[in-house]
Formats: C-alpha cells, sequence, structure tokens
C-alpha cells in the first residue's frame, strides 16, 4: 500500500501501549498495526509550510522563511515561554493569537524520558506534551495562569536539571531510575520564595508505555535532506519516532511538512 502525502506530527493516544496515527494525504494510518511491517519512505523533494504553500524548504516547526520570521506561531515566546510578553499586553507579532496561546493554564513538569527533566507546556496538551517527548512517567511540578509565569519557574530551575531530552537514551531505553516525587521535592525547594506560591499539590505521577518489539543498542538517525529513499521493518514507535529493526530512527515531527511516498508491505 502507497500513501502520498506531507509528513505532520504523529497524533497521540494515552493508552497503554500508547497509540500513534499518522496523516498523510486524504489517508489516516494507524501506525502501531504497521509494526513488523517493511516501511519505504521516498522523498519527492517537495515541501508543504503548516501555512499550505509548497515551498523549497521548510525551516522549524514546518515554517518556510517568510512564516518563521513572521507567523505569530513561530514567535520567540513558543520556543522560550519566559519571553511571553501577552500578559502585559504587549505584541511580539499579534497580539490576540499571543494571548490566546499564552494567557491560559500551563503547567511546569518534571518527565523522565532518559534522564529527568523540566519542560513547560499548555495545561490541556501535557499528555501529549510527554507522549511526544518518549517520556516513561511524569508528574506536574507547577501550574500557572499564563506562559510567561511557567517560564520563570523553567528558567529558576535550569541550574539544577536539565531542559533537554537525550533522545539517543530515550530511544535505547536507557532511562534514569528515579523517584519523581523526591525529584518535584528537591525542586520546590530550588525555587525562589515568590515562584513557589504555584507549585502544584497534585502528585499524581503519570506512566507510558509504548509499542517497541526491540530497543536498538546503537542509533542511527534517517534524514530525508541527505538520504531521500529509507527501507526496514518497523521495530516500534516511541516518541515521535519510527524504530527500525536495525537501528535507524526516523523523527516524524523534525520532517514535517516534507512531501513523501510511504510505502508499506
Amino acid at each position: 500500500m502507497k500513501f502520498t502525502g506531507a509528513l505532520k506530527k504523529m497524533a497521540t493516544m494515552h493508552k497503554s501501549p500508547v497509540r500513534y496515527a499518522m496523516s498523510l494525504g486524504e489517508d489516516l494510518l494507524t501506525v502501531n498495526q504497521l509494526i513488523n511491517k517493511e516501511i519505504s519512505i521516498q522523498f519527492k523533494h517537495k515541501h508543504i509550510c503548516a501555512c499550505g504553500k509548497e515551498v523549497d524548504q521548510v525551516y522549524r516547526a514546518n515554517f518556510c522563511r517568510d512564516c518563521f520570521f513572521n507567523n505569530p506561531a513561530a514567535g520567540d515566546a513558543i520556543f522560550r515561554p519566559e519571553l511571553s510578553k501577552a500578559h502585559l499586553g504587549i505584541a511580539d507579532r499579534d497580539l490576540e493569537f499571543e494571548k490566546a496561546y499564552q494567557l491560559q493554564p500551563h503547567v511546569v513538569y518534571l518527565a523522565i524520558s532518559s534522564g529527568v527533566k523540566v519542560g513547560v507546556t499548555r495545561q490541556g496538551q501535557k499528555l501529549h506534551r510527554w507522549m511526544d517527548q518518549g517520556a516513561s512517567s511524569a508528574i506536574v511540578l507547577a501550574e500557572t495562569s499564563n506562559r510567561f509565569e511557567a517560564g520563570q519557574i523553567e528558567v529558576a530551575l535550569k541550574d539544577h536539571i536539565s531542559d533537554k531530552t537525550n533522545w539517543r537514551r530515550m530511544l535505547k531505553n536507557e532511562i534514569a531510575d528515579k523517584d519523581l516525587l523526591k525529584e518535584k521535592t528537591a525542586m520546590s525547594a530550588k525555587l525562589p520564595e515568590d515562584l513557589k506560591p504555584f507549585l502544584s499539590a497534585d502528585d499524581e505521577i503519570f506512566t507510558f508505555t509504548y509499542p517497541v518489539e526491540n530497543y536498538p543498542a546503537k542509533v542511527a538517525s534517517i534524514n530525508l535532506s541527505k538520504t531521500d529513499f529509507f527501507t526496514g521493518n518497523l521495530a516500534g514507535i516511541k516518541g515521535q519516532y519510527l524504530i527500525f529493526d536495525q537501528g535507524q530512527v526516523f523523527n516524524v515531527r523534525s520532517h514535517e511538512g516534507f512531501v513523501v511516498d510511504f510505502d508499506v508491505r
């Protein structure tokens, strides 16, 4: 079966294991059902920007050059929450968009995908954010009314804990043996007094399992900008990665906008 279209971030559902769906053109693929099947990916040397235009190249988060520098969905506060200014009524690119996005409940969380990391996301998106990162477990550290407040907490903790995922360790399932409740207590103590009122009393630990037959001992990343064709047997899915049986991994999210033929045998 061959499917053609621009790649998009896989949709996730919090089940055991996590369920994945991929939209390609008019088709919606249930990706879990493709495990143990041979998959070929052929890059068509075309990109579709998030704005819908066909372009020669896409930048971060699937934006063309114009969108990357002008679209409010690619503004600085999207990637660095501490730069949010909507709570002050100050526009970066489009104040109405920024108010809608930034002036809503956010959480600061601790997650284990390799080691323990801190991160920020919108309250309603937290489960999807954790699944996209390949987290094995996560806990809410703080709850805020807007993005700026959450960003301030994250910045205050960056000297004490990483805000990055080691994607190679995550894909090899090399997971730190840490107690998230103890980590939450330790990080709570590191916060300045003016930020402690945002600490969450919710100590629920969310856990995630992924549809992976075999984790690789070594990983090799597939980059369609360098190799426009790949084929292999799908061994599993974790985060936004397809894991193949010879240790090759394909980051679907980093290839958003790439137009491909996706052939399943």
